[in-house]
């Protein structure tokens, strides 16, 4: 036999060697528990207090713009406006890492130059359904 001929037969003994190799299954077994075990996390990470970014803090009138200006650019509906005696604040995201927040801030501080991520406490943001409630019980009384 030639060596060419030897040449291809082997090349094409080890391409068809490899085509039938094992085929398997990977079956894995896991126990019920193990489900709730990571529903009960994702409920317990839900409560973890995130990193968030500070985009404003001032009057509310404002903060309120600064609101609407940020999700009519951004297209994102999680800024919250918080009140800590004397500023209403304007915060935004909920980052679960530095890296997230740190690549949310070099976009934010393009149009908000004084942005900055921090770690807050727990605090409720302001709904406007609370104020007006307030007010109504305020208008009640007098």
């Amino acid at each position: 036999m030639s060596p060419k001929i030897l040449i291809i037969l082997i090349f094409f003994f080890i391409s068809f060697y490899t085509s039938f190799g094992q085929n398997g299954k990977v079956i894995i077994n896991q126990s019920d528990k193990l489900d709730s075990v990571i529903k009960l996390k994702r409920e317990l990470n839900s409560k973890i207090l995130n990193l968030r970014i500070q985009i404003y803090s001032g009057d509310r009138e404002n903060a309120e713009s600064i609101i609407k200006e940020y999700v009519e650019f951004y297209n994102d509906t999680t800024a919250n406006l918080i009140y800590e005696t004397p500023n209403y604040k304007v915060w935004v995201g909920n980052y679960y890492t530095q890296l997230q927040a740190d690549k949310k801030i070099i976009e934010i501080r393009k149009k908000f130059k004084s942005a900055f991520i921090f770690r807050p406490e727990a605090v409720e943001p302001i709904e406007e359904d609370a104020n007006k409630n307030a007010e109504e019980d305020e208008l009640k009384l007098d």
